[in-house]
């Protein structure tokens, strides 16, 4: 039973953090757009957010090891809070670039807060559950992350209602005072050493990974690239610019998206249950998935491009790649728990997530250039290769557990791993 409390404790408090998170990030988009900041400005406005979140989880895990995962949950909790703080000193008298400087630094306290909060309360689920319950396991880990990305697209909503009903300031004062009552209401309920490791591990170690583990990562980072390719601006202006959406138009989709794609999420384990006859998925279904999502990405792109209806093709795609993408990503962060011993759970999911976001980073990166280069169709055929990386790389994983305890006795025979 302490175990499910924890459990509750952890997924209640990731959830007030996620929708603060997803809020903030429409208040800033929007308000600092309503003071006329430029497209390239704004974002500036959310550089420093991504960069750091690569920095933190390089690091989060090591830090979670030493100190346990209490405290880097509640750090990320009051570290946003004080990011909300600051943003809401922002004075419109303020030159352009002391706002965006400003702006960025405080967007870096929230950078650091989601990464430390994501890495804490996914890692805490190892720790939470019994060990040898696998279909448990991924059972939690899909409803801990498939619930927090719809809660993420609820956020975009919610960040759009206190902007009109509340105006800026008073929207971020009223998301601290919140949060800070979901910190006060678990920072004494969880036990202390949660996800402590009982041996410290050194600073050197958060590069020092098991093969599959850095393989999962790497399979990860081009998995999330792949979305971001088309995700960032490659759609979104493309509804906007070619097929005439209005702002709230193709906000509400890319809201939808995400809800959507994190409650195909939440029900993965019933989904993958029908194709592993009720086992926790391996290595196998991460592979096949990431080609599925490859050859959806590729066919959308033809469909642009070969004269059907834009609309159709764009959206109905998307809805596929959304499903696929949703179930390979459930079936990563199962991965990245089973392969991981219960003592270096969070140093590993700290450098799996820095793959994650460093992957985002790039996709950011090159959505733009795709599509300022060759359109949307130009963001898909990216998307695709970076997805079908992702299963070139799964290919090399370990397919069972089995398979992962004598490929750890052959690397303890060798000398083990560097």
């Amino acid at each position: 039973m302490n175990a499910v409390r924890n459990y509750v404790l952890v997924t209640a408090a990731y959830w007030a953090f996620t929708l603060t998170d997803g809020a903030l990030r429409m208040l800033v988009l929007l308000h600092f757009h309503e003071l006329g900041y430029s497209p390239v400005e704004l974002a500036f406005l959310f550089l420093f957010y991504e960069f750091f979140g690569v920095v933190t989880n390089l690091v989060g895990g090591w830090i979670a090891g030493r100190m346990g995962l209490k405290v880097t949950l509640f750090s990320g909790l009051a570290l946003q809070i004080a990011a909300l703080g600051m943003l809401s000193a922002v004075d419109p008298a303020w030159s352009r670039v002391a706002s965006v400087v400003y702006v960025m630094a405080a967007q870096s306290l929230s950078g650091i807060a989601k990464d430390l909060t994501k890495m804490s309360a996914k890692s805490s689920i190892k720790v939470l559950v019994p060990e040898g319950r696998d279909s448990l396991l991924f059972k939690w880990v899909a409803v801990l992350t498939g619930s927090k990305n719809a809660l993420k697209g609820v956020g975009f909503f919610l960040g759009g209602l206190l902007l009109t009903s509340m105006g800026f300031k008073q929207s971020l004062w009223a998301m601290a005072a919140a949060l800070l009552l979901v910190l006060l209401a678990t920072v004494f309920s969880l036990p202390p050493t949660m996800g402590k490791a009982k041996k410290k591990s050194k600073f050197s170690g958060i590069l020092s990974k098991s093969r599959e583990i850095n393989v999962l990562s790497a399979a990860r980072f081009f998995l999330f690239g792949s979305r971001d390719i088309w995700f960032v601006v490659g759609v979104p202006v493309f509804l906007a610019a070619h097929l005439g959406w209005s702002f709230t138009q193709v906000g509400g989709f890319l809201a939808a998206w995400v809800i959507g794609y994190g409650v195909v999420q939440s029900v993965a384990p019933a989904i993958i249950a029908r194709w592993t006859h009720g086992r926790a998925p391996d290595a196998g279904a991460a592979q096949a998935l990431a080609f599925l999502l490859a050859g959806a990405a590729a066919l959308i792109a033809v469909g642009t491009t070969v004269g059907r209806s834009p609309a159709v093709v764009m959206l109905g795609g998307l809805v596929v790649f959304g499903v696929v993408f949703a179930i390979n990503s459930s079936v990563h962060s199962y991965l990245i728990l089973a392969y991981s011993d219960g003592d270096q759970v969070a140093m590993n999911v700290g450098f799996y997530y820095m793959a994650n976001a460093g992957g985002r980073l790039l996709g950011t990166l090159i959505s733009g250039v795709a599509y300022q280069l060759a359109g949307v169709a130009g963001c898909l055929w990216a998307s695709a290769a970076f997805a079908a990386a992702a299963g070139l790389l799964s290919l090399s994983l370990p397919h069972t557990r089995r398979d992962l305890q004598l490929a750890d006795l052959k690397g303890d025979a060798g000398g083990g791993d560097s």
